[in-house]
């Protein structure tokens, strides 16, 4: 079956591409999830338009992802946490912690799931991690670990 890829699916193609995938996937999987429709002489037609769509989409997402990258890597995130002797932290800082800080003080809305924190973070001190925005984007976003007042 011919269909119209309207979300990047993995394995089969991009949005926007006509694909021929087999009968059952289309029905079962792809149609019901809205993640392409049948390609119908229609709907052919109708995908110059979609594609223009598609491109004002991806562009759109596109900067919003390199204005996002410049902040962040202008920001330096600050948190306090309980610190035993050697500087060593009671706990770990997690890319949760740091999602929360960024939208609580510098207003920047930011998946934890998008943070990369090669180790864990169980030092005071300065730390980089990577933050994966999409589009060829991986900012470097510095963290200052302090020792939490008693």
């Amino acid at each position: 079956m011919k269909v119209i890829l309207q979300e990047a699916v993995p394995g089969v193609g991009s949005p926007g591409k006509v694909v021929e995938v087999a009968d059952g996937f289309a029905r079962n999987y792809l149609l019901p999830r809205k993640l392409a429709i049948a390609a119908t002489p229609g709907a052919l037609r109708n995908l110059a338009q979609h594609q223009e769509q598609i491109k004002r989409k991806l562009a759109k997402g596109a900067s919003d992802a390199q204005a996002l990258a410049e902040r962040l890597a202008a920001v330096t995130v600050t948190l306090s946490a309980k610190a035993g002797e050697a500087s060593k932290l009671y706990g770990s800082i997690t890319p949760a912690d740091i999602s929360a800080e960024l939208a609580h003080t510098h207003q920047l809305s930011v998946d934890k799931r998008k943070i990369v924190i090669p180790e864990p973070i169980r030092m005071l001190g300065e730390h980089v991690v990577r933050v994966h925005l999409g589009h060829g984007l991986e900012p470097e976003l510095r963290v200052n670990v302090v020792a939490a007042e008693s």
